[in-house]
């Protein structure tokens, strides 16, 4: 699931010396034309007291501790990424390095055009997750879609994981948010949660679910006309 990449795998050994809670964050708002706007945020505020005194070190594990100007510049790196692709416009990053939030925001044209867009921004960091979400919207029916399929690759590799490193997945947090201007009739995964607006659904689940295949983040959600 990880390649030898020292940037990336930096920041999961942090995560794993912290020993304590994260989340990962996926925010979309889908329009009715099927446009819309996506943030992805990285958020280790719960933990930026032991993140201050691990980014003081020069290395983990043998590999080097990137520096605050390195994270900047691999932020740079993916946000330039993202104004490559097709459809994909108003890209903004942003790293609070008081609280070690990362956040990238950027507008779509179309849902399409956000297809796998998360593994592709890790390909650009040799990092192969093999997990593929794929999403649609049907504008005459109102109709948002969520595809989600996990590799038995995936599972392979989450098995070799240490059992300590795993537990560090537990603590974590996965966060999905669709956001819509039209009111949500009905939606199919059951562990999602509706707004109290009836316009937005959330799931939150720990990582360890989502990288070891015991959860699905599916959705087929109906919006009223």
């Amino acid at each position: 699931m990880f390649s030898k990449q020292p940037f990336i795998i930096c920041l999961f050994l942090l995560a794993v010396f912290c020993s304590s809670c994260f989340e990962v964050i996926e925010d979309v708002t889908v329009k009715k034309d099927g446009s819309g706007n996506m943030k992805l945020t990285l958020n280790f505020s719960q933990s930026k007291t032991k993140i201050a005194t691990l980014l003081m070190m020069d290395s983990i594990r043998g590999h080097k501790v990137p520096g605050r100007p390195e994270i900047e510049e691999k932020m740079q790196e993916a946000a330039a990424k993202l104004k490559t692709m097709k459809g994909i416009t108003n890209v903004t990053q942003q790293t609070d390095f008081n609280n070690y939030i990362a956040t990238i925001s950027f507008s779509f044209r179309n849902t399409s055009d956000i297809n796998n867009l998360t593994k592709k921004l890790l390909d650009e960091y040799e990092v192969n997750t093999n997990i593929a979400a794929t999403y649609s919207y049907d504008q005459e029916k109102a109709k948002f879609t969520r595809d989600y399929k996990y590799s038995n690759e995936v599972r392979e590799q989450f098995s070799k994981m240490k059992e300590k490193d795993k537990e560090v997945l537990k603590a974590a947090s996965y966060i999905s948010i669709f956001r819509f201007e039209n009111v949500i009739s009905s939606y199919s995964n059951q562990a999602a949660r509706l707004a109290k607006n009836q316009q937005a659904v959330m799931q939150r689940l720990p990582l360890y679910d989502l990288v070891s295949g015991k959860a699905d983040i599916s959705n087929q959600i109906q919006l009223s006309k």
